[in-house]
Formats: structure tokens, C-alpha cells, sequence
């Protein structure tokens, strides 16, 4: 089978699977629809015809019923088909908009969110697989009702005028023709107006993102935001518009064409009825069929064009759901257990796509069981890298990483992330209540209010957290509040960049018993205090626990078991404390250059409480 065939026959199934009754009338009610319009003209030729020849009331009451009958079934019939299309539009847009994200959900690393052509076609599949199997449905269903009506009208011109039957159906073929040129330009200009519709949506986010308002006014960017907006908006809208120029000179030559023909039929029907070969009936049948006729290549034009777009947009669908793993997965995955001996990266090199540079050059790197690892480095030396490709976001480029000795390319992913706790230095604001933003850490603490408290607790925002209107049930967000609640604050409160980054420390946390945990930057948006008070904190939490922690506060990692300096992508040096301060290598030139930030105004000893290190773009 053809692929527009096969992808007709997959939208087909996608729209009878969500609701195989209402497809099944929807089909019977389209073939009745199909039907009536010939059975229409031929009822009114009768009824024509009868009254000319002056026969009984009880031929032309027979008659007269059944065209009220075909009057009702026609006034009837389309409202019942619009709402069968519209239910069934809305139980595929369910069921293909959960495949598509469970399609998401399913990659394995971050490469395709990290992809803007993947994205675009992301943001195309989701409307495209909500409403573009049934409109692929409906639109071959459209083409194939309009069908049978042309060939019913057809089959009674060719009874009345085979030459004008062969001319009407001749105009028709332009007709489809540039309905399907159009419908492929529109496609297309969707998928090429797509970057400029994502730069306009960040522009346009930017103007209304509460974290981004102080900066837009204080330096007064906001004209420049907009102007920039309404640029990429024009750029779409210039494409749209060539499309739209296109369709209304294409159209209106079609429509002239058609309306020549009838023009000719007309003429035709004139002289026949003249010359006594047509009958006042056989007018009446003529001068429908041929409107009957034209009225459905039209349609079938219009829908064909409909169902072939559709196919098009379809296609993004289908590309997403059908992607598959994002990163090999091994087919007889292995459990990953209990971690015992350490985690050892092998000669790891790494790049984002071959046009990047190299962010990691052979790392060789053992992080033991049971002990405090560090990773120190100026900004871009790979150390958020590094922890991506622990968490297998992302595979090494060449080398390998083992758990206990197996490559984290041969465990069953899912099992290994559960076996990980993280807090990210990007770490998510969750629009959802204060008891969800902690309980994302592991969502079967939902059921146990106790352990979502402990975890507050021990982050330092318990009491923060107590105090909101609702307390854990406060939403954390503004952005459902309806105008007339919208004064209230138990409809949602907005915290601090430092509570909510108390916050993602509780959902670590909440994985207490998790073999690594990974602390990527865990006090960066915490005052001295709070972070004196967290790290204290997390110094008894990793006690005997496997850690990685990153920091560019040293004095955060001092006493970490091993501190691992990073420089360009490669293991510096490596040791405890004291060691690398007696090496006097690049940590004991980061160390002091921090500690010389206190000494001028603290009294001496204050170099063993550094400041922060100084980032590097």
C-alpha cells in the first residue's frame, strides 16, 4: 500500500478505535447525506412532471410525502453528523494526545528537546494529533459523500446530455488539481513559519515573565522586545498572505470556469425544451445536476485538499509517535542494583553534535562508595555535563561509565535514575501546590504527608511552607486564579528565588535512601546564613552516602573525600583538602583567590571561609 494510503488507513483506525459506535454512524449518516440530493431532484422532476400531466392527488400526495420526507432527513441528518464528528473529534484528540506524550515521555536523554527542528515539529504534532485523524477521516469521508452525490447527478446528465456530462466533469479536474496545490503550500508554510513563530512566542513570553519585568524596565527594552515580536509575527503573516493571494486567483478563475459551463448547460436546456426534448421535469433535473454535479467536484476537491492537508500535518504526528528511544536501549537491559564498589568514567569524551566543540577529553574519573566527591571548575569545564551523563541524559561520545563495573548503556534506565537523587542548578518551579513542588521527588510521598514535611523540614522551609494560606495546599503559582479571586492570595502565592530553591533541596531529600546523590549547586540562590545552615545539613546527609557535589563556593566541598578539579574538560588534579592545597596547583590558586575577597576586611584565619569562585564564560 501507498503511503498516503496506509497513513489514511492508520488515521482511520486511530478515529475508529476512540469510539467505534459513533464512527460506525457517522459512516451510515455520511452515506444517507450522500444519497438525498439526487433523490431530491428526481423527487421533484416527478412531482414536475405529474402536475403537467394532471395526474391524481393520491400520485402527487405520495410524492409530496416523500420529498417532505427527504426535506426532514436533510434538515435532520447534518446536525446529528456534526455532532457525531464533533464527539469523535474529541475522543481522538484524548487518545492521540496521550500516545504523543507517552511518546515524550519515552526518550531517554535530552538530545531531541535540545533540537529546535524537533521542536517545531513537537509543537506541530500536537494540534496535528488532536484533531488531524479526524479531519483526515472527515475529509475522505467529505470526498466520498460528494462522490456518490456527483455520480447520482452525473448518471442523470448523461441521461439527459452525455456531451454536457463529459464537459461538466472535465471542469472539475482543475478544480481538484489546485485544491491540492494549495493545501501542500499551506502545509508547508506551517512547518516554514515555525522558527519565527517560536521567536515570536520568547519574545512574547519575556514581555509578560515576572522574573524578566525588572531588567525590561530598568534598562527600558521593552520597545525593543515588541518591535522584534511584531517582526517575526510579519514574517509569518507575509507567508500566510502569498498563500491566501495564490488561493483567492486560483479560486475565482475556477469559479468563472464553472460558472461558463453552467452558463452553457442553461443555454442547452433552453433550446431542448424548445424543441420539445426535454420535458419542464427533465429542465428541472438538468439545471440540478448540473449545479448538483459541480457543487460536488467542489466538494470533493475542497475535501480531498482537507484530508490531504491533514495527511501532511499528520505526518508530524506520526514522526513523533514513531521516533522511538532517543538513545540505544539495550533489548535485555540489565537490573541496575544496589550501588557497592563506585562509579568509574573510563576515557569519557563528550560533545552536544559534531559541529560542538569537545566539553569533556578523557575523563578518567573513580567516584567511590560510600564517599563525598566534589567537582570544582570555572563555568563551562563540563561539570553539569558530567552529571548529565551520570544521570544518562546523554551518552559519552566515546568511553564508557559503570555502575559496579557494568555500562550504563546495558541498565534498564528507569531502575537507574531510581536509584539516583538530584538537585539540579536549573531546577523547576512546578505550577502546582506546595505539597506537589516537594512530592515530585518521589511521587509515592503523596500518600504520606509526614515524609513531604521531614524533607521541608530538613531543606529549612517547613515553617515557610506552614505559614502560606493553605499551607502545603497553597498552589506556588498565580497562573490559574480567575479575575474574580484574583486579590485573594489563597489562590496562590509566589516565593523567593531562596525558597524555592529550599524547595528542590526538600525533593532531594525526599529520596533519602537513593544510592547517589548528585548536588549540582545546591545553596546558589541562598543568603550566607541559609547556606551555612544547608550545607550543614547536607553534610550529615551524606555522611557514608555516595555524593557528588558541585560548588563554586569551595568552602562548601572542603571536606568532601575527594575533590576533582576540572579544567577545559579534563581532570586537573585530584585529592582531599589538604593534599591539593600542599600541591599548590590550580585548587590552591582558586582557594586563595576566593579567600583574598575577606582578607582585606576579616581578621586572619578568615582565608579558610573563601568566597565565591569567580565564573568564567
Amino acid at each position: 500500500m501507498n503511503r498516503p494510503g496506509r497513513r489514511i488507513l492508520l488515521a482511520g483506525r486511530l478515529t475508529a478505535s476512540a469510539s467505534p459506535g459513533r464512527f460506525t454512524a457517522h459512516l451510515t449518516v455520511t452515506l444517507a447525506m450522500s444519497v438525498l440530493p439526487v433523490a431530491t431532484a428526481w423527487l421533484m422532476k416527478s412531482v414536475v412532471d405529474a402536475l403537467v400531466a394532471r395526474d391524481g392527488v393520491e400520485a402527487l400526495l405520495g410524492l409530496g410525502t416523500g420529498l417532505a420526507a427527504v426535506g426532514v432527513a436533510a434538515s435532520v441528518l447534518p446536525q446529528l453528523d456534526q455532532y457525531l464528528q464533533s464527539e469523535l473529534e474529541r475522543r481522538v484528540a484524548l487518545r492521540t494526545q496521550d500516545t504523543l506524550f507517552a511518546a515524550v515521555d519515552g526518550f531517554v536523554g535530552l538530545r531531541r528537546f535540545e533540537d529546535p527542528q524537533f521542536l517545531d515539529r513537537l509543537r506541530l504534532a500536537q494540534p496535528a494529533g488532536g484533531m488531524n485523524p479526524q479531519h483526515v477521516v472527515d475529509g475522505t469521508l467529505g470526498a466520498a459523500r460528494a462522490g456518490v452525490t456527483m455520480t447520482g447527478f452525473l448518471g442523470s446528465l448523461l441521461l439527459l446530455s452525455p456531451v454536457m456530462a463529459v464537459l461538466v466533469l472535465l471542469s472539475g479536474i482543475p478544480v481538484l488539481l489546485a485544491q491540492l496545490s494549495l493545501s501542500r503550500r499551506r502545509a508547508r508554510v506551517l512547518w516554514e513559519v515555525g522558527p519565527a513563530e517560536r521567536r515570536e512566542f520568547v519574545y512574547g513570553d519575556l514581555m509578560a515573565d515576572a522574573t524578566a519585568a525588572k531588567e525590561i524596565r530598568l534598562f527600558g527594552i521593552g520597545g525593543f522586545l515588541r518591535r522584534r515580536m511584531l517582526h517575526e509575527r510579519e514574517v509569518a503573516n507575509a507567508a500566510r498572505r502569498a498563500v491566501d493571494r495564490r488561493a483567492v486567483t486560483v479560486q475565482s478563475g475556477l469559479a468563472l470556469l464553472s460558472a461558463l459551463v453552467s452558463g452553457a448547460g442553461l443555454l442547452w436546456a433552453v433550446h431542448a425544451a424548445r424543441s420539445g426534448s426535454l420535458s419542464v421535469g427533465g429542465i428541472t433535473v438538468f439545471v440540478a445536476a448540473v449545479a448538483g454535479v459541480q457543487s460536488a467536484l467542489t466538494t470533493v476537491a475542497a475535501e480531498t485538499a482537507r484530508a490531504h492537508q491533514a495527511l501532511l500535518l499528520f505526518d508530524h504526528y506520526l514522526a513523533v509517535t514513531s521516533a522511538g528511544p532517543d538513545l540505544p536501549v539495550a533489548a535485555d537491559a540489565r537490573p541496575a542494583g544496589p550501588l557497592c564498589t563506585g562509579i568509574v568514567l573510563r576515557d569519557v569524551w563528550f560533545r552536544y553534535s559534531d559541529d560542538h566543540p569537545w566539553v569533556l577529553r578523557g575523563v578518567d574519573l573513580h567516584i567511590p562508595h560510600g564517599k563525598a566527591t566534589a567537582l570544582v571548575g570555572l563555568n563551562g569545564a563540563g561539570k553539569s555535563t558530567l552529571v548529565k551523563l551520570l544521570c544518562r541524559l546523554y551518552d559519552p561520545t566515546r568511553g564508557t561509565i559503570l555502575w559496579d563495573g557494568a555500562d550504563l548503556r546495558d541498565l534498564d534506565v528507569a531502575e537507574l535514575r531510581q536509584r539516583v537523587g538530584a538537585v539540579f542548578q536549573d531546577y523547576m518551579e512546578y505550577d502546582m501546590t506546595a505539597a506537589e513542588n516537594v512530592a515530585v521527588g518521589d511521587l509515592d510521598a503523596l500518600g504520606s504527608p509526614e515524609r513531604i514535611r521531614a524533607a521541608a523540614r530538613r531543606a529549612g522551609v517547613h515553617d515557610r511552607i506552614d505559614s502560606l494560606p493553605r499551607g502545603y495546599d497553597t498552589l506556588l503559582t498565580r497562573l490559574f486564579f480567575s479575575q474574580s479571586d484574583k486579590d485573594d492570595p489563597q489562590t496562590g502565592v509566589v516565593l523567593s528565588g531562596g525558597q524555592w530553591q529550599r524547595i528542590a533541596l526538600a525533593r532531594a531529600f525526599l529520596r533519602d535512601g537513593r544510592d547517589l546523590m548528585i548536588l549540582d549547586e545546591p545553596s546558589a540562590g541562598l543568603d550566607a546564613e541559609a547556606e551555612h545552615e544547608i550545607h550543614t545539613s547536607l553534610r550529615r546527609h551524606r555522611e557514608g552516602r555516595t555524593s557528588l557535589l558541585i560548588s563554586h563556593r569551595l568552602s562548601a566541598v572542603r571536606d568532601a573525600d575527594l575533590i576533582v578539579v576540572l579544567a577545559d574538560g579534563r581532570i586537573a588534579e585530584q585529592g582531599d583538602h589538604a593534599h591539593l592545597m600542599a600541591a599548590d596547583g590550580a585548587y590552591a590558586r582558586l582557594f586563595r583567590l576566593q579567600a583574598s575577597g575577606y582578607e582585606a576586611a576579616a581578621a586572619p584565619g578568615a582565608a579558610d571561609e573563601p568566597a565565591t569562585l569567580p565564573a568564567r564564560r
